[in-house]
């Protein structure tokens, strides 16, 4: 029994590439021939490894998902106040200032809707994450009387990630840094 070409390339880092070519360019625009050409790798070594576009797609939403929640938690704890850290980390999550691709979740949701039952999963695993992750600094944030909000810190939570999804979309739609920044910073002082 003959085997096969042994693969030469890590299917981590093609996970990334892809994640990358979807991210700029959308999941419909992005054909198998993009994939081939930008990630360096075959077609057949394409369908063999991720079964199909879709499935890598799937896998880079996962991927992507992963890095912004262990990114916000990291960015989130600490003995520091947490106003600033919340600031950044929601500055961080729309992707203000850093690149007009916004999120590549909210994108993908935009997108698609929940016509695909798999990347509304991944959106709401990502957006409950993150509501989680406002929800807990929120807290601790009202126990040392640095916010002394009265809301409960569920619904400053929530009225966070709102801003949050929707200064993505102002961001890939060419919204000015400044604007955004003091549309985030709103959102902040009100909960």
């Amino acid at each position: 029994m003959a085997m096969g070409r042994p693969m030469k390339f890590e299917a981590e880092e093609v996970v990334d590439k892809a994640l990358e070519v979807f991210w700029r360019q959308g999941f419909a625009a992005t054909t198998p021939q993009n994939l081939v050409d930008e990630l360096g790798i075959g077609k057949g070594s394409l369908y063999n490894t991720f079964k199909s576009k879709h499935h890598l797609f799937e896998l880079a939403l996962r991927r992507y998902s992963a890095k912004r929640v262990a990114a916000l938690a990291e960015g989130l704890e600490g003995p520091e106040p947490v106003l600033p850290r919340l600031r950044e980390a929601m500055r961080t999550l729309a992707g203000i200032g850093d690149h007009r691709f916004g999120c590549l979740i909210v994108n993908s949701v935009a997108e698609l809707g929940s016509a695909d039952e798999s990347v509304a999963a991944v959106a709401k695993d990502l957006f409950d994450q993150i509501e989680a992750a406002f929800r807990s600094a929120i807290e601790r944030g009202q126990a040392s009387g640095e916010i002394t909000s009265v809301r409960p810190a569920g619904d400053s939570a929530g009225a966070l990630l709102a801003a949050v999804i929707g200064a993505s979309v102002l961001a890939k739609s060419g919204s000015d840094p400044a604007d955004l920044n003091r549309t985030l910073d709103a959102a902040l002082q009100a909960s």
